[in-house]
């Protein structure tokens, strides 16, 4: 694969952006093989979860614009790809609906789409000198990867439009303070957290973390009652589990559990 580079690890996925020479700006080819690591890692009971990761110098930086080539005549065409064929825009929609934890370990710059892809994954660790931010207003664009959507859910409306307003970078501390970032490790170490909580959540019952990911997506927009009904089908779907069973007999027994995923 041209644009990314795959390692499996003992339970979880690997992905890195490696188009160095465009500062891991995204194309269509490079989210279609995301794409495919993601569904290949759906499929694949021993993965319990995904890192997506850049360079020392950027985690990504956007969407590539030499892609975004259009004839006078094909503006509506382009608006019926976007909505059925785009790569790009399937990567950004298939990310909350992910059964999986994904990781971004992020070193360096997450800008644009860059900073769009990693507020989609569920944890974000930050190494030290690492920069988020959203400049489309500065090119007459505006985010377009669910940035006006994800961050002021995170931060609020007021701080989010003033930063997709004035495009202001936000460092790695100030994005730990405003929990935008689950993490900060030292500069260039950003994977080794990354590794240490892959790990921890694939000692974890696999169900459990898929139906608790579903819930919180599910119900975060929806009413409390609402909220609570979806959050009651999913915890008793899981006392069907063979996980169930094992994770209390383990506990009784005092042993670590070993959970596959049934």
């Amino acid at each position: 694969m041209e644009d990314i580079l795959v390692e499996s690890r003992a339970s979880w996925l690997e992905i890195t952006i490696n188009r160095p020479d465009k500062l891991n700006a995204i194309r269509e080819q490079t989210a279609a093989q995301i794409l495919g690591q993601l569904s290949s890692a759906e499929a694949d009971r021993q993965c319990r979860a995904v890192i997506l990761r850049g360079s020392e110098k950027a985690f990504c930086t956007g969407v590539d614009t030499s892609e975004q080539v259009l004839a006078p005549d094909e503006i509506f065409e382009l608006w019926r790809r976007r909505k059925r064929e785009r790569k790009v825009n399937q990567l950004f929609k298939a990310l909350p609906e992910f059964t999986k934890p994904v990781i971004a370990a992020v070193e360096g710059y997450a800008l644009g789409g860059g900073f769009e892809l990693a507020l989609l994954c569920d944890i974000i660790v930050a190494a030290d000198g690492a920069q988020f931010g959203l400049p489309e207003a500065r090119l007459g664009l505006m985010p377009g990867g669910a940035g006006t959507q994800t961050l002021p859910r995170l931060i609020g409306k007021p701080l989010a439009k003033e930063l997709m307003w004035t495009g202001r970078r936000i460092p790695a501390a100030e994005a730990l303070s405003l929990r935008l970032v689950n993490h900060v490790a030292e500069r260039g170490h950003a994977i080794d957290k990354a590794r240490e909580l892959a790990q921890s959540l694939s000692a974890q019952a696999p169900l459990s973390v898929m139906f608790t990911k579903q819930a919180v997506e599910r119900g975060f927009d929806t009413t409390l009652s609402e909220g609570m009904n979806i959050e009651a089908d999913a915890f008793f779907a899981l006392a069907f589990s063979s996980d169930k069973e094992e994770g209390l007999a383990a506990f009784r027994e005092k042993r670590a559990a070993n959970f596959t995923g049934r």
